[in-house]
C-alpha cells in the first residue's frame, strides 16, 4: 500500500506525524477499505484463489484489534475511559467469531453462504472504522498525552500492524526503550521489583512462582541449581538442599550424560530447546529444557520445566464457556 493522500485522513489526524498511533490507525482503516472493496466484488465460487488470499490478508485485522486491546485502550483507563475496553472489545470478538467459522467453511470448502458471510463482515468493519473516526480516535488525542501517545508508539512493536512494512518511529528523532516505557507507563510503587513487563512484589513473585501447575527448576550458567519452585504438587521431589548443587548431581546417574550434553549444546549456542516425555506413577510427564540468554544473547543458564500432561492430553475439541454450573 502506497501512502495515502492527506484529504484521505480525517481532518484532526492530518497534522500527525509519519509513526503516530492515531494516523497509524486510519492508514490501516484506508488500507483495509480496500480489502473489504475488493473481496466483496470477489464471487468465491468464480475464483475461489482469490477470495482466499484476500480473506487472509483481511485476517491480519487481528493486530489491529490486539493493539487496540493492549495499548490504546490500557492507556485510556488510565485516565478512567473504560468505554472502549468493556464495550469495543465485545465488537471485536464478535468479528473475531465471524472470521472463524468463515475460515471454517474456506478449509472445508463449504462455500455456498460464503459470499453472504462476508458481507456481514464487511458490513460489521466498516461500522466498527466508523465509531473509532468519529468518537475513538478524535476523544483519545484530546486525553492523551504527547509522552504516551511516544510509549504507545514503542509498545506497538510488540504486537505489530495489518501492513507487510513497519510504521515510522514515532517522534521519529527519538527512540525508546521497551523497558522504558514499562517503568514510565506503571509508575512503580515502593517495595516492587521492576520486571521487564510491569512490576511485583517479592510475595507476588514467590506466590505466582508457588501457584503455577509446572515444576520450574533454574540451574544458572555455572550449572548450579540456583532456584525451584514449591508448589504443592510437584511432579518430582525437591527440597531447599538442592540449592548451589551442581545440577549433574541432581540428576540419576543413567540421565547425566543427557543433561550434560544439553548443557553443551545450550552454552554454544547450537540448541535452545529439548523435550521428553515419560510416564511416571501412571501420569503422562512433559520435560522441558529452556536455555537462558540475555540481550546480548550470552548464556545465563537453563530452566527445567516438568508438567503433568495426563489430563490435557485427554482434552478435544473446544470449551469456551465456564463450566461450574456443571459440577
Amino acid at each position: 500500500m502506497t501512502n495515502p493522500p492527506e484529504s484521505s485522513y480525517q481532518p484532526y489526524a492530518r497534522g500527525l506525524s509519519a509513526g503516530h498511533p492515531i494516523r497509524t490507525y486510519i492508514e490501516e482503516n484506508i488500507y483495509l477499505q480496500e480489502i473489504l472493496n475488493e473481496i466483496s466484488q470477489t464471487d468465491v465460487n468464480v475464483d475461489f484463489q482469490k477470495f482466499f488470499n484476500l480473506f487472509n490478508q483481511l485476517s491480519e485485522v487481528e493486530k489491529r484489534y490486539a493493539r487496540k486491546e493492549n495499548q490504546l485502550f490500557p492507556f485510556l483507563e488510565k485516565h478512567g475511559i473504560t468505554g472502549p475496553s468493556q464495550g469495543m472489545w465485545n465488537f471485536h470478538d464478535q468479528i473475531r467469531d465471524l472470521m472463524r467459522s468463515i475460515r471454517k467453511k474456506i478449509e472445508t470448502r463449504n462455500l455456498d453462504s460464503l459470499n453472504k458471510d462476508i458481507g456481514v463482515v464487511v458490513g460489521e468493519m466498516q461500522h466498527l472504522m466508523m465509531v473509532e473516526e468519529m468518537r475513538l480516535f478524535p476523544a483519545s488525542l484530546q486525553v492523551l498525552s504527547e509522552e504516551e501517545w511516544r510509549l504507545m508508539r514503542v509498545g506497538e512493536e510488540e504486537i505489530g500492524w495489518m501492513f507487510q512494512h513497519k510504521p515510522a518511529d514515532y517522534p521519529s528523532q527519538k527512540k525508546v526503550d521497551l523497558s522504558e516505557v514499562v517503568s514510565i507507563k506503571n509508575d512503580k510503587p515502593e517495595g516492587r521489583v521492576t520486571l521487564e513487563e510491569g512490576y511485583m512484589t517479592p510475595e507476588q513473585v514467590n506466590l505466582l512462582l508457588k501457584f503455577m501447575p509446572i515444576d520450574l527448576t533454574y540451574v544458572d550458567e555455572n550449572d548450579r541449581v540456583i532456584f525451584y519452585n514449591r508448589g504443592e504438587d510437584r511432579v518430582f521431589p525437591r527440597s531447599a538442599g538442592i540449592i548451589g548443587r551442581e545440577v549433574r548431581f541432581c540428576h540419576p546417574p543413567k540421565s547425566v550424560g543427557t543433561v550434560l550434553r544439553i548443557l553443551e549444546e545450550f552454552k554454544s549456542g547450537s540448541k535452545n530447546e529439548a523435550a521428553f516425555w515419560i510416564r511416571f506413577k501412571e501420569r503422562l510427564i512433559h520435560i522441558r529444557y529452556f536455555a537462558i540468554r540475555d540481550s546480548q544473547r550470552r548464556y545465563k543458564g537453563v530452566i527445567e520445566m516438568s508438567q503433568d500432561i495426563t489430563e490435557i492430553q485427554k482434552l478435544t475439541g473446544e470449551q469456551r464457556l465456564l463450566d461450574w454450573d456443571d459440577e
